[in-house]
């Protein structure tokens, strides 16, 4: 049997080639903590402390296959949450939190929210607990997806409601009540940059959640725009995850889509990522 340290260092080794360094680090400690049942300060505190990993052997596989991490233990962190991912669920990413935390701020604990393309409900769920005294619905095309999304709904926030619909259809009879904010991450890498990107994204999870085609980069932006029209009330709010490179482009489209006060803002890496456009009267 290994120590702590020993399956960890087996681990990160295995996938430095794959992930460099500071990264196999990371994925190792959470292969170790997680499937190994113990916390990060145990792993660090008794590092040499006995631990057995069952089918480490095929973990080490999976990854070296570049599965992602959150696929194979099952889960991924979003806002303080444990949530479950699989193939089939776009995995949540820090930057997702930035955006919750803006909608946040902008409405009141009372505000009614639409999330459209939920996956695995993380927006949904974040702003349910954020904002104690709000209606959430979540919308997803995929019963995959709603699925899993349901499940952690009934963790974290059971008083969200989950519905089916198409972002790329008229879904505005999902939610019959008007709403201060719709909120959506769509799909919005063009094709074209797919071959640049790593196998743990290209190759698991899925595509129709990633990209779009370089002909109508916006085209979720647009019809998510035109339909949260006839849902939002006066002086609602529209909030988007974008892509750095079509900040100016999301702008007028969403001028010319009749929003007003449309405001871009940078995540923390400086790069344009989010964008608010008000409901004209």
């Amino acid at each position: 049997m290994a120590t702590r340290r020993e399956l960890y260092l087996r681990v990160a080794e295995s996938i430095t080639e794959l992930y460099g360094d500071i990264e196999a680090r990371q994925i190792a400690e959470m292969i170790v903590t997680e499937c190994g049942a113990i916390t990060r300060s145990q792993l660090l505190v008794e590092p040499n402390k006995e631990l057995e990993i069952k089918d480490i052997d095929r973990v080490i596989e999976e990854l070296r296959s570049w599965r992602p991490v959150q696929y194979v233990i099952g889960r991924a962190e979003f806002d303080d949450m444990s949530l479950e991912v699989r193939e089939g669920v776009l995995i949540p990413r820090p930057e997702t939190e930035e955006l919750v935390e803006w909608v946040a701020s902008e409405v009141g604990h009372d505000a009614r929210i639409l999330d459209v393309g939920t996956g695995s409900g993380c927006i949904a769920l974040a702003l349910s607990r954020r904002l104690k005294n709000s209606s959430v619905w979540a919308l997803d095309i995929s019963p995959e997806a709603l699925d899993i999304a349901r499940r952690n709904g009934a963790k974290y926030a059971p008083s969200v409601q989950f519905v089916e619909g198409d972002a790329l259809a008229d879904f505005s009879s999902a939610v019959s009540e008007r709403l201060d904010v719709v909120v959506s991450n769509p799909p919005y890498i063009p094709r074209s940059d797919e071959s640049s990107m790593r196998r743990n994204v290209t190759d698991y999870e899925p595509s129709s959640a990633l990209f779009v085609e370089d002909s109508d980069p916006l085209i979720f932006y647009r019809s998510i725009a035109r339909t949260a029209r006839k849902m939002l009330k006066p002086q609602g709010k529209l909030f988007y995850e974008i892509y750095e490179h079509y900040a100016a482009d999301m702008v007028a489209m969403l001028e010319a889509e009749g929003y007003q006060d449309v405001v871009v803002r940078e995540d923390f890496r400086g790069k344009q990522r989010m964008v608010c456009a008000t409901m004209s009267l």
